[in-house]
């Protein structure tokens, strides 16, 4: 897209609905406030995102975007907020050579509310050996607090993968959060303050692909210790895949054969040789659905080293060193 525009506006939605239609936009299949516009056969794209009483609209073609704001502006009141750089709290910066997405504002305002302006900082989010568990027998701490933490966290995650991972970890004792519970909610913040511009970076001039990395963690979990076979993490990746590629058919954009990166090589086997699913009768039926997909070259499965699964970030706590790594392979980045 060459800009993004943001416009407000406060208007009844189904008669936003009509308008759009009638002037040839195309609603998405995946999302029903998202509509899209192509003029001519592999020519530009104007895309609309409505949310609420605000519209997002960009273009491959400059003109596209004038126009559609002029019809727009002729049929509903609406203010002009000019180049997208704020929305719902995430910020966008557009420069020359890519798209910059980040919540440097809401990181600052959540360190402000819990008072975690004046800590140290750490280098990952929490350690590698945290030893979360239920802890039954620790102190009790305000589950008010906790759970008002958490959430927080959670809405950074829109523009912070790098703590995906550790925020869904501590989230799953909200119910009864103790002290030692706390304590590692609270190194997550202390990581922010460190790192609070880090963002997701869309390089203009990258080329366009369309990848996937699953994984699972075995015996990784210390509440069951139960494990996810790779397979069916893969279908399950697979699952999203198809969704993805759909999205993207709605903007001209054909996937078909998108490579699913494993690390994992007996995954690779069963899917490619049906010979093998009767050594796998105690896996549901329905994730056997990754075969059908690989056999209509929907996607392709890719052996991948283990130090270069990306999912990695998504499934364990790491060292610096590896933590780092993997952040910098996934297209995050910090202009300072």
């Amino acid at each position: 897209m060459e800009k993004f525009m943001k416009r407000s506006m406060s208007l009844n939605l189904p008669a936003l609905r009509i308008r759009i239609i009638s002037i040839k936009c195309i609603s998405s299949t995946k999302h029903f406030m998202v509509f899209i516009k192509h003029l001519g056969h592999g020519g530009d794209i104007l895309l609309v995102q409505v949310y609420v009483d605000d519209i997002i609209f960009g273009s491959t073609n400059e003109e596209m975007c004038r126009e559609f704001e002029q019809v727009m502006k002729s049929k509903f009141e609406m203010s002009n907020m000019g180049e997208l750089s704020f929305f719902l709290g995430l910020q966008v910066s557009q420069r020359q050579d890519g798209i910059y997405l980040h919540q440097t504002k809401y990181v600052q305002d959540i360190l402000s509310k819990y008072k975690m302006n004046d800590s140290n900082t750490y280098g990952t989010p929490i350690p590698v050996n945290h030893g979360l568990h239920p802890d039954k027998d620790g102190k009790d701490v305000d589950y008010k607090l906790y759970r008002g933490m958490i959430g927080s966290l959670m809405y950074l995650t829109a523009s912070r993968p790098d703590i995906m991972f550790y925020v869904c970890l501590c989230s799953r004792f909200q119910s009864q959060p103790k002290e030692s519970h706390l304590i590692v909610v609270k190194r997550i913040f202390i990581y922010l303050k460190g790192k609070p511009r880090l963002g997701l970076w869309y390089l203009k001039q990258r080329l366009f692909d369309f990848k996937a990395y699953p994984d699972s963690d075995y015996d990784g979990c210390n509440l069951d210790r139960k494990s996810t076979s790779e397979y069916i993490v893969a279908a399950s990746g697979c699952s999203q895949i198809l969704w993805i590629q759909q999205q993207l058919r709605d903007y001209g954009l054909n996937f078909t054969g998108t490579p699913l990166f494993i690390d994992n090589n007996a995954t690779i086997s069963i899917t490619n040789n049906p010979m093998k699913h009767s050594k796998t009768k105690y896996i549901e039926i329905h994730h056997h659905f990754i075969r059908d997909c690989a056999e209509k070259h929907l996607i392709e499965l890719v052996k991948v080293h283990t130090d270069d699964n990306f999912a990695d970030l998504f499934t364990k706590a790491f060292d610096r060193t590896r933590f780092e790594h993997l952040v910098n392979m996934i297209g995050m980045f910090n202009p300072e």
